[in-house]
């Protein structure tokens, strides 16, 4: 009977050894916060509010002068860059991409900076850059002289945009055109049969021509104008410059300038102070109810992207979830608003780490933190902003994404026009998945063996901030539930 009784103390002991292995690793759970209150999340550069605000001054319209005109009478003045919108355009149409329509007339720009926008756009459309319902110039200000872009954006936020090019041979950069002459002719035709049917604008400065086709089925999403003049660029506080329009046209017709035109006008004649300035992030709890969350309260702000150089311009805001890794199967749900979306802008939400996610470094290889696991809303511009997997591994930085997924797989857009949305991410470490649904449009991304061996740790989940700088996004969170480790 010894032996027989040995055993079964030896089994009796290596079960009892197996369970205390089994219980070493923490149990997952759901946590829920519905953010009824503040949670007291962890933040981090999160609030850039101790800083100064930035001074705006706008002051364009009519003016007797004659800048850009042959005779007394022209529009413009100085615009400034800000996201607080303004304008001032004649009522015009309504024009859609079904329908040709053109501008003509000349241009002056004073020695400065400056990024101002002059062409066709809809007043009621106005909260971001690229702006939806436009068909513009573009000018940006460079000392002596300045550059000439052309752009357009449909009504679903997708957009395209080119440059007058420097001559020659090498890299195709933005020619820089001097302000003498002081004067500069200018047109801007768009021709719905041109691109072989799917749209085209031509643009003319000073002689030369510029030809931008609409991108694949951007005639298709439509666009209504109804003002011609000038707009703002809508981003975060950044300079401005002054520009004048003088001898202008229309479908061809003189626009008579030699008496006060009295056209609409919003914000064009103002100075005031604005926090919305890069990269000051404005990110946390929020006592609103953007994201149409059961009750007031939310997660949300004005996010930037980041910049790894820097230590103040790296950020997060999350909840502690213990030690989570991507061994582990891994959940999130809620509920979101995109209010403002600016082009070259990111907003990262999911699973990362408190230290290794905002590392310090000069690499800038990737714009994507370490140990991060999640959703991201961005670009590329010709899509105006897609809602898609992500991941990213330890300290070898690999990443993947699902943005570039075609077909059945291709991730839904999320528009920043302030509609609530339900959302999820689920991990799948069996399966060797990450799947992100929007609504009901899932785009499901492959993780690699080989970045699954890499590994990566997670210890916060909520929002984080890239690691190569840009614009910003306005984003909403609520009604959240995601694992925990604790």
């Amino acid at each position: 009977m010894r032996p027989l009784t040995f055993a079964w103390t030896l089994l009796a002991a290596l079960l009892v050894v197996s369970a205390g292995s089994a219980t070493s690793e923490p149990a997952l759970r759901t946590a829920s916060e519905s953010f009824d209150r503040d949670p007291g999340w962890d933040g981090h550069n999160n609030r850039s509010l101790a800083r100064e605000p930035r001074h705006v001054r706008q002051d364009f319209g009519y003016s007797r002068t004659a800048h850009a005109s042959a005779t007394v009478g022209e529009v413009g003045g100085f615009v400034y860059a800000a996201a607080e919108p303004a304008y001032y355009g004649k009522p015009y149409g309504p024009k859609s991409f079904a329908q040709s329509f053109s501008a003509s007339g000349t241009l002056a720009v004073e020695p400065g900076g400056g990024n101002a926008l002059f062409g066709f756009f809809n007043s009621s459309t106005l909260n971001e850059w690229r702006t939806p319902n436009t068909l513009m110039f573009r000018i940006n200000g460079r000392g002596e002289g300045f550059h000439a872009h052309v752009e357009y954006c449909t009504a679903t936020w997708r957009a395209g945009g080119d440059f007058f090019p420097q001559p020659g041979p090498g890299k195709r950069t933005a020619r820089l055109v001097a302000n003498s002459p002081a004067r500069h002719s200018w047109s801007l035709r768009y021709d719905p049969q041109g691109n072989g049917g799917s749209g085209a604008i031509t643009a003319m400065l000073d002689g030369e021509t510029l030809v931008l086709n609409l991108d694949p089925g951007h005639q298709a999403d439509g666009a209504v104008f109804n003002h011609f003049g000038f707009l703002n660029v809508m981003k975060s506080a950044d300079d401005g410059g002054t520009l004048w329009l003088g001898d202008l046209k229309l479908e061809g017709v003189p626009v008579p300038l030699d008496r006060d035109p009295q056209w609409d006008a919003y914000g064009n004649r103002a100075t005031f102070e604005t926090r919305n300035v890069r990269p000051w992030f404005d990110f946390g709890f929020s006592p609103t109810r953007f994201a149409g969350g059961q009750s007031v309260g939310e997660l949300g702000g004005l996010i930037f992207r980041g910049d790894e150089r820097y230590p103040e311009r790296l950020a997060y805001y999350g909840d502690r979830v213990g030690a989570l890794s991507l061994d582990q199967p891994l959940k999130a749900s809620g509920k979101i608003c995109q209010r403002r979306g600016v082009t070259d802008s990111t907003v990262l939400i999911g699973f990362f780490h408190s230290t290794e996610s905002v590392r310090i470094s000069t690499d800038q290889k990737s714009g994507f933190p370490e140990n991060f696991l999640g959703v991201a809303i961005e670009g590329p511009s010709r899509e105006g902003f897609l809602f898609y997997p992500v991941y990213s591994t330890n300290e070898n930085a690999t990443s993947a994404h699902g943005s570039a997924a075609t077909g059945a797989n291709a991730p839904p857009h999320l528009r920043p026009d302030s509609k609530p949305h339900t959302w999820s991410l689920e991990y799948s470490p069996a399966a060797n998945t990450l799947a992100v649904t929007l609504d009901r449009q899932r785009t499901v991304l492959g993780v690699l063996p080989e970045h699954r061996a890499h590994g990566a740790r997670f210890d916060r989940f909520g929002i984080v901030t890239t690691h190569i700088d840009g614009n910003g996004q306005e984003v909403y969170l609520d009604d959240l539930s995601y694992t925990t480790a604790r």
